[in-house]
């Protein structure tokens, strides 16, 4: 990974014993898949000339490296911490550090990766801050490779969020500037471009991953702490990890030593294939204690290939409020078997109210194909394009029937603390949310099983990050009431400080460790 990001754009995901940490560089299913195009310069390594642990990978790596790329991120946001280049500096208070002259080489040194000049003065207004203009700085750095000969790299969201422009570092240094096609924060994927200026780049084509076992073997290329490329070797672990990551996990668990900088690196196998996107690992220290995280390349690709035809991602959207079975609901309403999804309550006007879905209902299929659980059905939701029309089995009253429903669109992201001139309405003045939610310092999306809000980004130097807030953590209730959107969060301040409250006292889950946070509101 690259430097230490900020705790808003870094995100952990904190364990019983540890923490699943994004690897990273930010300023911090589905349906069939198309092929990546056809490449011009292939790298992807004949299975008869395939490497073996005997004879090492050097053949594999010396063919697979030019596709790989290192990706860094400028900013125009305010960092929230002296963390620079995966070091942890801690500067502002130092002994005898104002007494450095202005040129002394450890004050140029610090202002550069430890954040000291005009951004870091002392007890600053953060209000006043939000809105001076920011210059662009170095804020994140991570990893890629090419997907086509016309340039289009793939890394993580979380490496390119909240930045401003982006340099793409090919393998023999060449530098170029390149430009964000899309991203979807939902699986953490991102599309970059660059204008080849007529060369031909090499790329990584996409496995089948469905013939990944456990004990393959399986290399990471990446950037690690802003090193270069660097290879490391280990083998498939386990597959189908859920993390806690997001509405779709699936993860491939690898042991390959994968560190900060590695985020949006790919995961090959043997015959020079990606079989994943390096996105996370599980660390309580934040260094590698091999246990790593990558977006399966079948699952990555249509999302890929949906970004790159439009930008954007749209999925099928039934509207359902939805939880576990437990051994004991099941009991209780005749189930054999502890499987499906209990919906607690379809969504006003939604797809599945409309169909007839009731609360109560148990989902136990999609087209004929089984629901093991509520994140099974999500996933399976969301590989449907919207408008699509299924046949949904529910368990209701001792038996099984067939509901056919016309999937909608899912709704974009609610988002609060919206970059300035993006969050307006036609008019062209500020939402009535973001104005309200600004000084929260938070970014959410509804929960999928429609329990609470995601917090998908901390506004750095926020009372929710000085709380100890972070991305993932779900918003359960604000000062008693259950919220389901950022409109539910607006309803509660609003109505905190029309009571001359000085705080919300919010229900946060972690996890599956609850806690409750006061947040400061603002009183006008």
């Amino acid at each position: 990974m690259a430097h230490q990001p900020s705790n808003s754009i870094r995100r952990r995901l904190f364990a019983a014993t540890g923490a699943i940490a994004i690897l990273g560089g930010g300023a911090a299913g589905l349906s069939a898949y198309q092929s990546a195009p056809a490449m011009a310069e292939q790298v992807t390594v004949p299975r008869t000339e395939q490497s073996t642990a005997i004879n090492g990978f050097a053949d594999v790596v010396e063919r697979v490296s030019p596709a790989v790329v290192s990706v860094r991120v400028q900013s125009k946001r305010q960092m929230a911490s002296d963390s620079r280049n995966g070091f942890n500096f801690q500067f502002r208070g130092m002994p005898g550090f104002e007494q450095l002259p202005e040129d002394h080489p450890f004050r140029r040194f610090f202002r550069e990766f430890g954040g000291e000049g005009e951004d870091a003065r002392p007890n600053r207004d953060r209000r006043t801050e939000r809105n001076r203009p920011r210059r662009e700085r170095p804020s994140g750095q991570g990893s890629g490779f090419f997907i086509s000969e016309d340039g289009y790299v793939v890394t993580n969201n979380h490496v390119v969020e909240n930045g401003s422009s982006y340099t793409v570092v090919l393998n023999d240094g060449t530098e170029m500037d390149g430009t964000l096609v899309g991203t979807d924060p939902r699986t953490d994927l991102a599309v970059l471009k660059i204008d080849t200026e007529g060369r031909k780049v090499a790329y990584a084509t996409f496995a089948d991953d469905s013939a990944v076992r456990v004990g393959d073997w399986v290399l990471a290329i990446g950037n690690p702490f802003g090193l270069g490329g660097s290879v490391t070797a280990g083998i498939v672990s386990a597959r189908g990890r859920d993390i806690g990551a997001g509405p779709y996990d699936d993860f491939i668990q690898i042991d390959a030593p994968v560190n900060r900088g590695n985020s949006g690196g790919p995961a090959f196998n043997t015959a020079g294939q990606v079989i994943g996107i390096n996105t996370a690992i599980f660390s309580p220290s934040g260094g590698n204690v091999g246990i790593a995280f990558a977006i399966p390349a079948t699952a990555a690709e249509r999302i890929i290939n949906d970004l790159i035809d439009d930008g954007s991602i749209e999925r099928g959207w039934l509207g359902v409020q939805i939880a576990p079975v437990s051994d004991d609901i099941a009991e209780a309403v005749g189930l054999d078997v502890a499987e499906g999804a209990l919906v607690q309550q379809p969504t006003d006007n939604s797809p599945g109210a409309k169909a007839g879905i009731e609360a109560g209902d148990i989902i136990v299929a999609v087209n004929g194909e089984k629901v093991e659980g509520p994140r099974e059905l999500s996933r399976t939701i969301a590989g449907f394009d919207p408008d699509s029309e299924i046949d949904v089995s529910v368990f209701r009253n001792g038996d099984t029937k067939d509901v056919k429903v016309k999937l909608g669109l899912m709704p974009k992201p609610d988002r609060m603390a919206m970059a300035p001139g993006n969050d307006q309405d036609d008019d062209g003045s500020p939402t009535p949310e973001s104005s309200a939610l600004d000084d929260l310092g938070l970014t959410v999306i509804p929960a999928e099983d429609g329990e609470g809000v995601v917090i998908t980004d901390v506004e750095p130097g926020s009372d929710a990050e000085e709380k100890g807030l972070s991305a993932g953590d779900i918003i359960l209730k604000v000062n008693g009431q259950a919220v389901g959107a950022a409109k539910d969060v607006v309803a509660a301040t609003d109505k905190a400080t029309k009571d001359g409250r000085k705080a919300v006292l919010m229900q946060v889950r972690t996890n599956d460790a609850q806690r409750f946070v006061a947040l400061p509101v603002s009183q006008g």
